[in-house]
């Protein structure tokens, strides 16, 4: 049976500015940043639409201001065009954005779990120099040795010939010269706060852990595949189970989508800041024909590409 998907995306994409001409052409949007900033205690609007940048940036700012501009495209997107996923996917903390749209969480939890979720990062990426280097062109094999090499990790296999490195900075530094001389066409250091989905986040799983043991979880209206394991997560024990481990493990996107095409999805569209899930869709998988919704004219693309 053939399915449509929406994919959120993961924290990276931010920009100032974001979702700001959503809420200008559709006032009823406001509400989501309203909810947002009464839980957080901050204008996440004002953080969202004026920066500055580097505050932005935080993963204690960036995880929630993501997640409700996410919100803000899906929903605008649903209410124009009466679109139910039969599927969601999410890279990294977008996974808890495509949570909530399969009804696994509620906005208002949600926001509270981005937050602890930021909060803890964001301090396990204070207590050491970490960071993360994204490489373009080695196989599988050619990572393996950089890693035994220097010690880093496998943070996101995000298509093929496309993965990202996470480990100390120091290692971090010797990174790109290796690369290149194994083959890599690119190593681009990431302007990241620390090294994500890697070992160096185990204080943050272990605080995150903690803290979703109190909110209640229910069993999504459709599928919902996960970073941790590849596949769509079976029961809501598993997603109780996993998404602490997400922070530390390996972000297995190339397979989310794989399993997402193997499941009968034959659409996406991606909701939220920037279009990186559907430049990486085409990598993985060109059957797939995508959409983004990130801006008012991207709503309104999306809305014809629905119909």
């Amino acid at each position: 049976m053939s399915k449509i998907a929406v994919l959120f995306p993961g924290q990276g994409a931010q920009a100032v500015g974001m979702g700001k001409d959503l809420v200008e052409a559709h006032p009823e949007a406001q509400t989501w940043f309203d909810r947002a900033s009464e839980a957080l205690g901050f204008d996440l609007a004002k953080v969202c639409f004026e920066g500055p940048a580097e505050e932005l940036t935080r993963s204690d700012r960036a995880q929630p201001a993501i997640f409700v501009h996410s919100v803000v495209a899906y929903e605008l997107l649903k209410a124009q065009t009466g679109f139910i996923p039969g599927a969601a996917a999410g890279l990294s903390s977008g996974e808890w954005a495509a949570l909530y749209a399969a009804g696994v969480v509620s906005f208002e939890d949600a926001i509270r779990i981005l937050r602890v979720r930021g909060e803890a990062m964001q301090a396990a990426c204070e207590e050491v120099k970490s960071s993360m280097v994204s490489l373009i062109g080695l196989d599988d094999e050619k990572i393996a040795e950089i890693c035994a090499e220097t010690g880093v990790e496998v943070a996101n296999y995000n298509s093929p010939g496309q993965t990202v490195i996470s480990g100390s900075a120091e290692a971090c530094e010797k990174v790109p010269a290796l690369a290149k001389a194994k083959g890599a066409r690119m190593a681009i250091p990431l302007p990241v706060a620390g090294a994500f989905h890697s070992s160096f986040m185990a204080p943050a799983e272990k605080i995150f852990a903690d803290f979703l043991s109190e909110i209640e979880f229910k069993a999504p209206a459709f599928p919902v595949y996960s970073n941790v394991t590849g596949v769509a997560h079976p029961d809501v024990a598993a997603i109780q189970r996993d998404m602490p481990r997400q922070i530390t493990c390996s972000v297995r996107w190339v397979e989310n989508v794989q399993a997402m095409a193997a499941d009968g999805v034959v659409k996406a569209v991606e909701c939220g800041p920037g279009k990186v899930l559907t430049g990486l869709l085409k990598r993985i998988d060109k059957s797939i024909a995508s959409s983004n919704v990130t801006d008012l004219a991207s709503l309104e693309a999306s809305v014809d590409f629905l119909k």
